[in-house]
């Protein structure tokens, strides 16, 4: 499909076409025949272009896990000026968490809303590290990050080479650039930009407003079904890659904005990284609507596990253990019988970062607002708070069927113990009154017990008869 472009991205968008699939062998070319025929490296290319190999993972993992792409390109990435630490850097992201630079705490904590500054902020200034755990150059862990945005990325491209980019928008469309091609993705949406490739993000409606899981060493897969079956949860053909598009123009000044160990650098070139020909591959960006997610659910009794919702996991080696999960609450019916249907209480080994993208949430009635966040980490207890559980037993056991609707809730959860950065802790958007929300519980215990002393006496009487 003929596809090509002389002209600086558009700031409003057209929706583009997708290919659809999970994990798929794509191919893409904006000019027919530009992909080479019968192998990936020929000594002269169609049209000119250069071969360059893009690797998500060593040469030689294993066939089923190997992610690569191979790009055709009009000039190869390795065209820059040397790279050289960011200035300004605004000094709030986050790789490698340790006590220098970031806090334990199990300490229930909670976010509101953060609101789009006023002065002009692009997508890079606007990210900001919330808490995380482990290190990119170890090649182990995650960072959670959040991002507010209301200016368009001019003249420059974000890449990390940390991890793999999940990202939630809660409010305003982002309109991504990639070296693949172009994606509008909604709040309602995610899209996953793996490591190493480069993007920009433009902002159609203005204002935008997020969150970003971070993920180190590993890649997002879709999680096993198990006894579910073959069908259920994401369907591998709701996630949609884009098509090669390109940018073919002098760009003097361009600058590459590269994530590295938690640190920026950047790079000047003449020329957009978007001058991607074709490609093919599975190692590419990708997205998908959570409206299409099939939840399920218990049928009779009790609450089920938040595990049956994940979308997408970052497993470890230990089967069944998670380094992220990205898990939702959407849309559903709620048909257990003589149930406490909300969350239960519980105490988790796995540390638990939620945000709502829009509607309330059903276990939090008051204080969680879409674009907040919350953070319950290992062994922090947690559930519903005071008003939902008043109201939910006051309701009896005789409430029908009820259907949850027009809310959408995530959460990103890991094995890792997260430390939570200082900015996050002092920020003026933090709850410092969370606690309350608990506070409230009271006692409905109705056994009438015999007291200690009572006790005695009790078995004295006993005896004497």
């Amino acid at each position: 499909m003929e596809n090509q472009s002389t002209a600086p991205r558009p700031v409003i968008p057209v929706e583009s076409e997708y290919q659809s699939g999970f994990g798929n062998h794509f191919s893409s070319e904006a000019i027919t025949g530009a992909l080479p025929r019968g192998q990936n490296s020929p000594l002269v290319c169609p049209y000119g272009l250069y071969a360059e190999q893009i690797s998500g993972t060593s040469f030689t993992s294993p066939r089923k896990l190997n992610q690569r792409s191979w790009l055709y390109r009009v000039k190869p990435s390795v065209t820059h000026e040397p790279f050289r630490p960011r200035v300004p850097n605004h000094g709030k992201l986050v790789s490698e968490f340790n006590e220098s630079n970031s806090s334990a705490t199990p300490t229930q904590l909670r976010w509101k809303p953060i609101e789009v500054p006023e002065s002009p902020t692009d997508f890079i200034d606007g990210l900001f590290t919330v808490c995380g755990a482990g290190s990119s150059y170890l090649r182990h862990g995650f960072a959670i990050h959040m991002y507010v945005a209301n200016k368009a990325m001019d003249d420059c491209a974000f890449c990390s080479a940390d991890g793999d980019f999940l990202i939630v928008p809660q409010e305003g469309r982002l309109w991504i650039t990639t070296e693949c091609g172009r994606m509008l993705v909604s709040p309602g949406e995610i899209v996953v930009l793996p490591q190493g490739f480069r993007f920009a993000v433009d902002l159609p409606d203005g204002p935008s407003r997020g969150y970003v899981a971070e993920i180190f060493g590993t890649h997002f897969q879709l999680p096993d079904l198990g006894p579910i079956g073959a069908n259920g949860l994401a369907a591998s053909r709701d996630f949609l890659a884009p098509v090669a598009w390109f940018e073919h123009m002098s760009r003097p000044g361009f600058t590459i904005v590269q994530k590295f160990g938690g640190e920026l650098f950047t790079a000047k070139q003449d020329f957009s990284p978007f001058n991607v020909v074709a490609w093919h591959g599975n190692y590419v960006p990708y997205k998908y609507d959570l409206s299409k997610f099939c939840p399920y659910n218990t049928v009779l009794i009790d609450h089920g596990d938040p595990s049956i919702n994940t979308v997408l996991t970052a497993p470890t080696e230990r089967p069944g253990v998670a380094l992220l999960d990205f898990v939702i609450f959407p849309p559903r019916w709620l048909v257990a019988e003589h149930t406490f249907r909300p969350p239960y209480y519980h105490r988790n080994c796995m540390s638990e970062f939620m945000g709502l993208i829009f509607g309330g949430y059903e276990a939090k009635a008051d204080g969680f607002l879409p674009g907040g966040a919350s953070l319950h980490s290992c062994m922090t207890p947690h559930g519903p708070d005071t008003k939902t559980y008043e109201a939910t037993i006051a309701l009896g056991n005789d409430v029908g069927p009820r259907k949850i609707s027009n809310t959408m809730a995530f959460m990103f959860e890991s094995c890792l113990m997260p430390r939570v950065c200082p900015w996050a802790l002092e920020s003026a958007y933090r709850d410092h009154d969370y606690y309350q929300c608990w506070i409230g519980l009271k006692s409905h215990f109705t056994c009438e017990f015999v007291g200690e002393d009572d006790q005695d006496v009790e078995n004295s009487h006993s005896e004497k008869k």
